[in-house]
C-alpha cells in the first residue's frame, strides 16, 4: 500500500527544498513548490509524538461548512441583460469536497452528456492515477459519458458522493437549471473539475484526539486537490475558480499555513480564482479572548465540557513577548499546577480522582507564527466546568486567544462560558488574497448567526464579502433536490460569480491578465453597503455581493 494511504505512517509537512535530504521514493509525496509530505513509520502510537515532531508538521483537520435566491446578488439581472449574459461559459470551476453524484441532471448538458471535464477520486485506488500524482483514480469526460450511457454507470466510473456535501456545493456553484425544482446554479455554463477528498488518516485523528467516527479531511489532501485543479486548467488553457467549502479552527488564525500560503499564491496568478467559506463558528461559543493589562497578571478561563465529548483538543495562542504558564483544574479542583513553556516538551497528566488524562504541549514558539502556542488534548474528561489559569511568567501585560475544534468534531455541550464570537473565521478563510465569504439570509438581509466573524488574530480584514447562504436550493445524491445553509453554500454562490467575472475578463478577452485578487477587489467595489453600518467590518466584510453593480461599474456610461 502507498504510504500516503497507510495508517501505519504519519504524513509530516516538510519544506520541499529539504525533501532530497531524506530517503526519497515513496517516503516523500510532493505537494507543491513550498511543501511536501514525509511519510514516517509510527511504530507504537504515542500522543507525545506531537512534541517529538512539531505541531506545524502535522496537517490540519478540516470539516464541512454547510449543512435560493439568485435575485439578491444580481445574478439574474446580469444574465438577462443581452449585453452581459454571463453564465460562466469557457470557465472551469473546481470543487474540492466529498465528491459528486455525476449521474445527477444538475451536472449534465441538455443532450444528457456530462459537464464534468475531470474527476479525481482520492478514495478509489482501482483506476488510473492522475499524472504527477501518486494515488487515487482519475476519470475523464469521455469515461463519464460512457458511464452515463451504460446500464450500470458505477461499474465504469465507480465514484460517488455518499455524504452529499460536495454534490450540493457543486450544484449551487454551477448546476444545470431545472424549472420544476426552481433550481439554477450561478454559472450554469461553466464546466467542472471535481476532487473527492479521502478522509483524514486514523493516525492523524488519533494524534489530535479526534474520535475515529468523526468525518474530517486533512490539509495535505486539499493542497493536492488544488494543485490537481490548476494542472487540469493549465492543460486545457482555461481560467479556473476553486471553491473550498471546508474549514478548520486549528492554527494561529493569521492567514499562514501550507494550504493558506498555496491558495494565496494561486490567487495572485492570472486566471486563478479562489472562493473559501468563512466558517460557521460564530455562535458556537468555541472562541475565548482575554487581554490583561493590569495586575494581577493572570486570567481564569472557564470551560464547560459535555458528557458526549470523551476526547478533544484545545489551542491557546498568545502574542509575543509575553510568556505564559497554564494551570488546569478539574470540576472537583484537582490541579496540574503551573506548566511552563518549553521548546519540544509534551507532558502527560493523569487525574487521580476522575480518570481524566490530559496531554499538554506548552511551546515557546510555533514555527509558522513565532508565537507561543499551548495545545491541550483531553481524554475521558470529567463532565462539568474546568478552570484554566493563564498567567504571565514575568508579571507583565498579556493577551491570548483560545479555540476549540470546528464543525461536528465537538458537541454543543462543550464551550467557553465567557466566549467571544469574534476572530472565529476558519482557515483558509484568514488567507490574505483569497475571497473569504460569509453567509446572510437573503430573505430578510440578516447575517446568519452561525457565520464566523473576523478579523484575523493580527487584525487583517476578513471576511471580504457576504453572499446568500440560507436554504439555497441544491442537488443532492439520487437525482433529488434539497437545500443547503451556511458559509460553504455562500462560498459556492460567490465562486459562481467569480466564474462570471473570469468569463468577461479572459474568455471574452476584456482583461486577459485578470487574477483572482483582481476579481475579488471588483466584487468588493461593487458590493451593496447598508448606510446603517460602517465598512469594512468584521461581520459583513465590505458588504453584500452584487454582480450587476460590479459590471455596471466596468461598462462605459
Amino acid at each position: 500500500m502507498s504510504k500516503i494511504l497507510d495508517n501505519g505512517y504519519y504524513d509530516l509537512m516538510i519544506t520541499t527544498a529539504l525533501a532530497p535530504t531524506y530517503d526519497t521514493g515513496d517516503n516523500i509525496t510532493y505537494l507543491n513548490r513550498q511543501n511536501s509530505l514525509l511519510h514516517i513509520p509510527i511504530g507504537t502510537p504515542n500522543p507525545c509524538d506531537l512534541g517529538r515532531h512539531s505541531y506545524s508538521s502535522f496537517p490540519y483537520l478540516f470539516t464541512q461548512t454547510s449543512t435560493v435566491s439568485l435575485e439578491k446578488s444580481g445574478v439574474n439581472a446580469v444574465q438577462n441583460n443581452p449585453d452581459l449574459a454571463f453564465f460562466g461559459s469557457g470557465v472551469l470551476v473546481a470543487v474540492i469536497d466529498t465528491g459528486i453524484d455525476y449521474r445527477h441532471p444538475a451536472f449534465r448538458n441538455s443532450d444528457g452528456t456530462t459537464r464534468i471535464v475531470s474527476i479525481w477520486d482520492q478514495t478509489v485506488q482501482t483506476g488510473t492515477i492522475p499524472e504527477e500524482f501518486t494515488f487515487g483514480s482519475e476519470y475523464s469526460r469521455d469515461e463519464i459519458n460512457t458511464a452515463l450511457n451504460a446500464e450500470d454507470p458505477l461499474s465504469i466510473v465507480p465514484t460517488t458522493d455518499t455524504n452529499g456535501h460536495g454534490t450540493a456545493i457543486a450544484s449551487i456553484l454551477a448546476g444545470t437549471p431545472d424549472e420544476e425544482q426552481s433550481f439554477r446554479g450561478v454559472a450554469p455554463q461553466a464546466e467542472y473539475i471535481i476532487v473527492k477528498l479521502k478522509e483524514a488518516k486514523e493516525s492523524l485523528k488519533s494524534i489530535f484526539f479526534v474520535p475515529q467516527n468523526k468525518v474530517c479531511y486533512q490539509e495535505s489532501d486539499l493542497i493536492l486537490g488544488s494543485r490537481y485543479a490548476i494542472t487540469v486548467a493549465a492543460r486545457l488553457n482555461r481560467p479556473v475558480v476553486i471553491c473550498i467549502a471546508m474549514g478548520t479552527s486549528q492554527g494561529g488564525h493569521t492567514g499562514r499555513g501550507p494550504l493558506s500560503d498555496y491558495l494565496d499564491h494561486l490567487t495572485l496568478l492570472p486566471g486563478n480564482g479562489v472562493s473559501v467559506s468563512a466558517g460557521n463558528e460564530g455562535n458556537n461559543q468555541r472562541h475565548y479572548f482575554n487581554s490583561t493589562a493590569a495586575p494581577p497578571f493572570y486570567n481564569d478561563v472557564e470551560l464547560r465540557i459535555g458528557e458526549e465529548d470523551t476526547m478533544f483538543f484545545l489551542e491557546i495562542w498568545s502574542f509575543s513577548p509575553a510568556r505564559l504558564t497554564i494551570d488546569i483544574s478539574s470540576p472537583n479542583r484537582e490541579s496540574t499546577q503551573p506548566i511552563y513553556p518549553t521548546l519540544n516538551q509534551c507532558r502527560r497528566f493523569t487525574f487521580i480522582f476522575n480518570q481524566t488524562t490530559i496531554y499538554v504541549n506548552n511551546t515557546i514558539f510555533e514555527e509558522q507564527t513565532g508565537d507561543q502556542m499551548i495545545l491541550l488534548r483531553f481524554n475521558n474528561p470529567l463532565p462539568g466546568i474546568w478552570y484554566l489559569r493563564i498567567q504571565a511568567t514575568e508579571n507583565e501585560p498579556f493577551s491570548f486567544h483560545s479555540w476549540l475544534p470546528s464543525g461536528d468534531l465537538l458537541s454543543n455541550g462543550t464551550f467557553f462560558l465567557n466566549s467571544n464570537p469574534d476572530t472565529t473565521i476558519t482557515a483558509p478563510g484568514n488567507t490574505r488574497h483569497t475571497l473569504t465569504v460569509t453567509a446572510y439570509n437573503q430573505d430578510n438581509d440578516s447575517i446568519l448567526p452561525t457565520s464566523s466573524r473576523g478579523y484575523t488574530r493580527t487584525g487583517q480584514i476578513k471576511p471580504d464579502i457576504a453572499a446568500p447562504g440560507y436554504q439555497l436550493t441544491c442537488a443532492v445524491p439520487g437525482n433529488l433536490y434539497g437545500t443547503a445553509t451556511g458559509t460553504g453554500a455562500a462560498a459556492a454562490h460567490a465562486a459562481g460569480i467569480l466564474a462570471m467575472v473570469f468569463e468577461w475578463a479572459i474568455v471574452r478577452e476584456n482583461y486577459l491578465r485578470m487574477t483572482g485578487n483582481d476579481a475579488n477587489r471588483l466584487m468588493i467595489s461593487g458590493a451593496v453597503r447598508n448606510p446603517a453600518y460602517s465598512y469594512p467590518n468584521n461581520i459583513w466584510g465590505y458588504g453584500q455581493v452584487e454582480v450587476n453593480r460590479l459590471f455596471e461599474r466596468l461598462l462605459p456610461p
